[in-house]
This record gives C-alpha cells, sequence and structure tokens, in this order.
C-alpha cells in the first residue's frame, strides 16, 4: 500500500497529461477548419466581386433576357445577406446555377462570344468555381475529422467540457448547380440589341 500514493500520483499526472495533449489537438483542428472556410470564403468574395463587370458586359447584348440577368442579380444579393454556413451553402448553389443558365442563352449571341472581356470574364469565374470547389472539399474533411473525433470516447469528455461543437459541413444544393438549363430564345422585340463599346476589365479581388 505504500506504492498506492506514488500509483494515485501517475495516474493523475497522465490523465493532466492526456486532457492537455487532447485540447491541444482540438484547438489546432479548430484552426485548420477555420483557415479552410477563409479559403472558402476567399474565392466566394472574389466571385461576388467579379458579377457586376459579368452582368455589365452582357446585357448590352443580352437586352431580351432580362430575367436571365435578374435571376444572376438576386442570387448575388442572397448570398450577401447569408450568415451560417448552411445559408452560404445554399445560396452558393442558386448562384452557380444562375451564373451557368447565363452561359448557357450567351451561346445564343456569337458577338457576345466574341468580346474579349466576356470571355476573360467567363475563364475567371470557371477557375474560381474551380477553387470554391477544391476548397470545399478540404473543408468538409477536415469537418469530418473534427466531427468525429469530438463524438469519440474518451475525446468526447474534453469537447463537452470545452464547448466544443460539431461543425457543419459546406454543402451546395446540387440540384440547383447541377441540373439541366432550359434556355428560352424568345424575343421581346424582332430588334436585336447593338453590341456596348468595350467595357472595363475586370477588377482583381481577394478577401
Amino acid at each position: 500500500m505504500e506504492y498506492l500514493p506514488w500509483i494515485i500520483f501517475a495516474v493523475v499526472v497522465v490523465v493532466t497529461v492526456w486532457a492537455f495533449m487532447t485540447y491541444n489537438g482540438l484547438i489546432q483542428m479548430r484552426a485548420r477548419i477555420n483557415n479552410a472556410w477563409a479559403q472558402i470564403d476567399v474565392q466566394l468574395r472574389r466571385r461576388y466581386d467579379l458579377i457586376p463587370n459579368l452582368v455589365e458586359t452582357v446585357k448590352g447584348y443580352m437586352a431580351h433576357e432580362r430575367e436571365v440577368l435578374e435571376n444572376v442579380t438576386r442570387a448575388r444579393s442572397s448570398w450577401a445577406e447569408a450568415k451560417t454556413v448552411e445559408e452560404q451553402a445554399g445560396a452558393t448553389g442558386l448562384l452557380t446555377g444562375a451564373l451557368k443558365t447565363l452561359f448557357a442563352v450567351a451561346e445564343n449571341y456569337p458577338d457576345l462570344k466574341a468580346n474579349q472581356n466576356f470571355l476573360a470574364l467567363q475563364e475567371e469565374l470557371t477557375g474560381t468555381e474551380n477553387k470554391i470547389s477544391f476548397a470545399r472539399q478540404f473543408y468538409n474533411d477536415e469537418v469530418m475529422r473534427f466531427n468525429a473525433r469530438i463524438q469519440t470516447v474518451p475525446t468526447r469528455l474534453i469537447a463537452d467540457m470545452f464547448d466544443f461543437a460539431k461543425r457543419p459541413y459546406f454543402h451546395i444544393e446540387e440540384a440547383a448547380a447541377r441540373a439541366p438549363v432550359t434556355v428560352s430564345f424568345a424575343r421581346e422585340t424582332p430588334e436585336r440589341a447593338s453590341p456596348p463599346a468595350a467595357p472595363e476589365q475586370p477588377p482583381r479581388a481577394g478577401e
């Protein structure tokens, strides 16, 4: 029995060290999630900043496609108003779908397709979409690891003690982003709008 105090002391030390290591590990995982989300946010904001130039470029050519342009503008505003990860994911899906429709409609306008500013914006937005997709995958992977860790015993004891809550996934509404596009080329008047003067080049944007 003379060794009992030392055994208890050793157990306390081991448990304390484990608790500190577990806590620090969760802090690091949470920091990686925040960093992953920041990468998504950079690309989403870049796309947000490019859209006004895109609308300004195409509206002179697509004067009779008002609904298409309004849908893009409305979806952009919805994203700006989104607060939570879930709300931003939903708004991102709607905006992706609206842009997809706009580019599909643009196929009917040869003059617009030859416009260098439009081509540059289309290329930038396509590249941005790809970066959003990669950043989203990285973020969701980090969230999956974190959520699994804080629900696993004995780590859950530390997670509950220090209020480490589950983080939401960034799931884009695939139905809005990937649904087939139905394009109507009905015209309000038989005349076609004249091409506008060459708009200014797209801005560079970051977080």
